[in-house]
């Protein structure tokens, strides 16, 4: 059975910075893009960035500019780095392996915290 195991989050002060990272345990077959979601007390889970097997890549507004997404789908690896953290930002992170048949994978979350 495929699991994400996802570590780097944290309390951390507002402009400062985190490195998420989210490797799957087993196989997954053809995955073809890798991202990351946040999901903030009382709203909807919502696209932080996401990377394709070509290494495109795709920012949400609020990340463009801070945050930086890197992976690599033969090693099952997902990486989010994160600068000048505010206070906004504060959520449970997920990572996310879709494969060419649109199956998803979930990781089971991290804590990031942001104080002012």
């Amino acid at each position: 059975q495929v699991q994400l195991v996802e570590s780097g989050g944290g309390l951390v002060q507002a402009g400062g910075s985190l490195r998420l990272s989210c490797a799957a345990s087993g196989s997954i077959f053809s995955i073809n893009r890798l991202g990351w979601y946040r999901q903030a007390p009382g709203k909807q889970r919502e696209l932080v960035a996401t990377i394709t097997s070509d290494g495109t890549t795709n920012y949400a507004e609020s990340a463009k500019g801070r945050f930086t997404i890197s992976g690599d789908s033969a090693r099952n690896t997902v990486y989010l780095q994160m600068n000048s953290l505010k206070p906004e930002d504060t959520a449970v992170y997920y990572c996310n392996f879709r494969n060419s048949i649109g199956a998803n994978y979930w990781g089971q979350g991290l804590q990031v915290t942001v104080s002012s």
